[in-house]
């Protein structure tokens, strides 16, 4: 298969108009973020030579990764291009988001990348770096990038603590943000890898918004979901002495099949990551919305868990000194 070939411009390397995320790899080593959108670009070209042979040549493209892949999740790429929509999951407890006895959708400076820190400038969260790319599509418009929507991230620290809610972090803001996708449906933060509590899978929570202005309680959310890490990649980052306790949390739940949210199927919130615990990663995940079904957020899983019960909310049950338990909404 011929490898494409990107363009220069002033600002770098592009392919199709898009500049690309990883400037000395080659087109097809951009990552899923790049490829589903590439993919959802080459549509009229699909209706010229067949799905089945376009199925096949995007296909080989996409398995064309790099050694330093971490974990792959080809299948939530290809699943969410076909026009699968994002399942939709529990926003609690801690989602900070007017649903649960705090918001900080209302506060000034939550649009933004960058969600290290506390909004004040104060506290910097300690952990593997992580760059996480969300590609929203529109399934109620031919699954095309839903350019304009906004998406809020958050998620718990190196130590399973959720910043507004966790004893000695209630004064905290770090690890939430917003940002609003761009032409290509896709918005990227910068964060960090997050711990294991106990009673959870690693994840990160997220909520998609048709606007910026709307983006200030869940009641407006448009769909809510979370992504899932994969087992190899926790394992390596879990050694480190920033993430206490996490590798004996994540040991007690045994796999993915055996958590309260992801036990249910998980194939299309498993992100694709590249990197190593040391220079830290880079994650991405394809987000298929549908607004002609009605999203369910903050609806409890399904799935079972350790013990078979659910903590308020489904989040789990952090470790000693972790998020309190959440106050009501």
């Amino acid at each position: 298969m011929t490898v494409p070939t990107p363009t220069n411009t002033p600002h770098g390397p592009a392919y199709d108009g898009r500049l690309l995320p990883r400037p000395g790899e080659d087109v097809v080593d951009q990552g899923a973020g790049f490829d589903v959108t590439t993919l959802i670009s080459r549509r009229r070209v699909l209706s010229i030579l067949g799905a089945g042979a376009g199925a096949l040549a995007l296909a080989a493209c996409s398995n064309s990764s790099g050694a330093s892949t971490a974990s792959t999740a080809s299948s939530a790429t290809t699943a969410a291009a076909a026009g699968t929509e994002i399942p939709d999951e529990t926003n609690g407890p801690y989602p900070a988001d007017g649903s649960n006895g705090v918001n900080i959708l209302e506060e000034s400076g939550i649009v933004r990348s960058d969600v290290t820190s506390s909004l004040d400038g104060g506290t910097t969260v300690a952990g593997v770096p992580l760059s996480m790319t969300f590609t929203v599509t529109d399934l109620a418009n031919g699954n095309r990038p839903f350019e304009g929507v906004a998406v809020y991230l958050w998620q718990c620290d190196a130590a399973g603590l959720y910043s507004m809610y966790s004893e000695g972090a209630e004064d905290e803001t770090y690890l939430r943000g917003v940002q609003v996708a761009d032409a290509a449906g896709t918005v990227t933060f910068d964060t960090i890898v997050p711990g294991c509590y106990s009673g959870r899978w690693t994840h990160i929570h997220f909520e998609v918004y048709p606007d910026v202005a709307s983006a200030t309680t869940a009641d407006n959310a448009i769909a809510t979901s979370q992504v899932a890490f994969p087992r190899d990649m926790l394992d390596a980052v879990y050694q480190l002495d920033t993430y206490p306790g996490s590798a004996s949390n994540l040991a007690q739940i045994g796999t993915l099949d055996d958590d309260n949210v992801f036990g249910d199927g998980y194939d299309l919130q498993m992100g694709t990551f590249t990197g190593d615990p040391t220079s830290g990663y880079v994650g991405s995940l394809a987000v298929a919305v549908d607004t002609t079904t009605a999203p369910t957020a903050g609806a409890a899983p399904g799935g079972g868990g350790p013990g078979g019960g659910l903590p308020p909310m489904g989040g789990g049950t952090p470790p000693a000194g972790g998020p309190a338990a959440a106050p009501t909404a």
